[in-house]
């Protein structure tokens, strides 16, 4: 089953620092745009970062500009999270994105809770 994962998320006082894992099953994240998005509460999901397949260019929302740096290597995505505000809160998800002659791809995870508070 293909599938991608989210993990990291967890618990963390303002100011704190947490590290997001995306990784996939079934197939490898390496030809693969990867972005993560996010949904608090009440909102809609936004865009929080994304990292191309070829050159690795990055780009960033930007709430979370010089707070937020995406990473990856060949199986998985990183999204390192410092300078945490409660206003981060929020369901993380992965989505992987590639297409080929025949068809795009587009795999989303489950999600992983970050919630900051004191």
């Amino acid at each position: 089953q293909l599938q991608v994962v989210e993990s990291g998320g967890g618990l963390v006082q303002p100011g704190g620092s947490l590290r997001l894992s995306c990784s996939a099953s079934g197939f490898t994240l390496d030809d693969y745009a990867i972005g993560w998005f996010r949904q608090a509460p009440g909102k809609e999901r936004e865009g929080v970062s994304c990292v191309s397949s070829v050159d690795h260019w990055t780009a960033y929302a930007d709430s979370v500009k010089g707070r937020f740096t995406i990473s990856r290597d060949e199986k998985t995505v990183y999204l390192q999270m410092n300078s945490l505000k409660p206003e981060d809160t929020a369901v993380y998800y992965c989505r992987a994105g590639s297409s080929d002659s025949v068809r795009t791809y587009d795999y989303w995870g489950q999600g992983t809770q970050v919630t900051v508070a004191s």
